[in-house]
């Protein structure tokens, strides 16, 4: 740059101005959107029908007279179909059932304590 006026130098520098100021402006808009698509990933990912079915399914089985068939056909279709472990337990008592629900499916954990009467 020795050879170059002042004007070619100026405009030289502005140059590598301008350039650096790009390449830094370019990250910073990458690592922004990678945050909001994390965040929408998150509520795609929350399995809604999986956990409304799986709930409507044990709310029918509470009080069949096969309900430990049923607890085992619930956990072994949800861990091959659904590649999620789901456990519940329920007890009856002064005429109210209680049921406790565990749902993971690696993402999502989901645990419920439901009553009925």
């Amino acid at each position: 740059m020795a050879r170059l006026n002042d004007d070619a130098q100026w405009i030289i520098l502005m140059g590598l101005v301008v350039s650096f100021s790009f390449f830094f402006l370019a990250i910073v808009i990458n690592q922004s959107t990678v945050v909001g698509q994390t965040t929408a990933e998150s509520v795609i990912e929350f399995p809604k029908n999986d956990i409304r079915d799986t709930r409507s399914v044990i709310g029918q089985a509470v009080n069949s007279p096969n309900m430990d068939i049923v607890k085992n056909d619930i956990t072994v279709l949800s861990m091959n179909r659904k590649g999620s472990v789901v456990d519940f337990s329920s007890f009856t008592s002064a005429n109210s059932t209680y049921i406790k629900i565990h749902y993971n499916n690696g993402v999502t954990e989901y645990n419920e304590n439901w009553s009925y009467l």
